[in-house]
Order: structure tokens, then sequence, then C-alpha cells
């Protein structure tokens, strides 16, 4: 059977890894904090300790990490991935980093002779879970066409954007605009609730309404329920997207009032304590500032 590589497992990776495993290959894990370990083993996943393990007998590698020097130590230099791997084998950068990553980690990849994507995905756990994922491919196209195999396993919707750091272009500007929707909603149903309207009632004809978005299906449950530890996209993962929007707009001259605002009050809700929330404890932020 084909192998591939998973690197970082948290919600996300776990969910790729079942169903990569249901489609009949190979999978090595490298997590030593993955929580569904266990569960993934029963299923046949391979748990290694270091990535060099599998580095010569995989075609393609995942990586689901949270943060981009995780990404870039993973990878880069002497002692990274790219070293080790046989030419020819794709390498999926699924998170969210910025263009420059991307597009450097893809020039080291060609040196190599390794097809590194920046294949940013959207579509939660439960995406993930179902492997109905929206991929959004930056890179070559002809790298691209030969993966689609293996990106059609952990995703429904499949889009190539364009050059490398194209796919996360795309996904910082999705992310900014559900952490507005999120802003949004929050701000629209202190005023509801004010005006004795519950929230309840609002989401009901929102849906029913021009006002209704898929950040609200998504999202709406914890807002309405003020559920905040039922964790969809942490806070800080959230806040750190914003900010990798705001570092990306920067290169160009347009305006951008309404996102500055939205990634301060991110920040504000960072500087709360409350990154391991939810991204919809951002209500909780605006709500006591209308209360006081």
């Amino acid at each position: 059977m084909t192998a591939i590589g998973m690197i970082g497992c948290g919600a996300m990776g776990a969910g790729m890894v079942k169903n990569l495993l249901a489609a009949n290959y190979t999978v090595y894990v490298s997590d030593p904090m993955c929580k569904a370990q266990k569960e993934l083993e029963s299923l046949g996943a391979h748990f290694v300790s270091s990535t060099k393990a599998f580095a010569a007998d995989v075609r393609a590698v995942f990586l689901s990490l949270p943060t981009l020097k995780l990404l870039v130590d993973s990878l880069s230099g002497k002692d990274g991935l790219f070293a080790h791997l046989s030419s020819d084998t794709f390498v999926f950068d699924v998170g969210t980093s910025d263009t420059d990553t991307a597009k450097n980690l893809q020039q080291e990849a060609s040196a190599y002779g390794v097809h590194f994507l920046d294949c940013p995905v959207s579509g939660g756990p439960a995406g993930a879970q179902a492997g109905t994922l929206t991929v959004m491919v930056g890179g070559k196209k002809e790298a691209y066409e030969a993966a689609l195999p293996y990106l059609k396993v952990i995703g429904e919707e499949i889009r190539y954007i364009g050059s490398s750091g194209a796919g996360q272009t795309v996904k910082l500007c999705n992310n900014m605009i559900v952490a507005g929707m999120i802003s949004l909603l929050s701000e629209t149903m202190v005023v509801a609730e004010g005006q004795g309207v519950e929230a309840s009632t609002l989401f009901s004809v929102l849906e029913a309404s021009s006002g209704h978005s898929r950040a609200m299906e998504v999202f709406g449950e914890n807002l309405k329920d003020e559920s905040f530890d039922n964790v969809l996209f942490s806070l800080a993962h959230m806040a750190k997207d914003l900010e990798l929007y705001m570092k990306l707009s920067n290169q160009s001259t347009t305006p951008q009032p309404v996102s500055s605002i939205v990634s301060q009050l991110y920040r504000l809700a960072l500087q709360q304590k409350k990154a391991s929330l939810d991204s919809t404890a951002v209500y909780s932020l605006i709500a006591n500032e209308v209360r006081r």
C-alpha cells in the first residue's frame, strides 16, 4: 500500500488520518501530543517519534501545525524533512501560514525535487472527520494535478487557486471575513437583547433572511448558547490568522478600516486570556463593553 505521513494530529489532523486509513493508505503519524493516538492506532495508524522514520517510504506528507515556526522547523534546513524525502514526494501544508513562507518552502522543496503545495483547508473538525473539507491549493499546477488523488481523500471541494502562496491568500481572506461576521453577529445580538429580542429569535429570522451566512451556520450555536468552551476554531488560531491577513494587506495600498478593527478586537480578547476558547468568545468582550 502507498504510505503517507501526517505531521501534527490535532482535531483536524486526526480526522484526515481516519480518512486516509479508510482509503487504504498506510499512514505514519508524528505528534507526541496527539489525543487520538490510541483510537488511530486501533484503526491502523503507525505513530513514530521522528519524521525521519518514514521519510524514505512515503509518497506524500500532510502537515497540520499551529505555528509558522513548527512548520518551517519541520521542513527546512539540513535536519528538515525536505532533505530526507525521496524525489517527487508531495508535501501538503494544510494549516494556515503566510504567503512568503509558502513561497520560500516551495522554492526549497524544488531544490530537493520535492513538490510543495500550500493547501489550507476550511470546514473545521467536522469537515475533517467527514472528508468534506474545502481545500485551497497554491503551487505548480502540474504538481496540483498529480496530487489530486491524495487531496480528494480529505476534501470535497478542491480548488486550484494559482501559484505558490495563492492558497494561503484565499484562506486568510476567508478567515478575516469569518471573524468579521462573528464580530458583527456579536454586536447585533447585544443590541437585539437590549431591546428584548432573544438571540434564538434573532438567529431564526436571520437564517431565513439575507443576513444568513455560512459563518452563522458553523458558529451560531456557540454564540447563541455562549458555549465558548466548545472549541470549533480557537480564538488564538483566529487571532494569529488575522495578524497574518493584516501583514498581507500591508503589501497593498487599499485601506483596511474594518479589518483593522476586527483584528484589534481579537487582540483584545487574547489580552483578556480567551486564547484557548472558541473564536466566538469575542462576543463576551463586545457584550461586556456594551453592558458597562
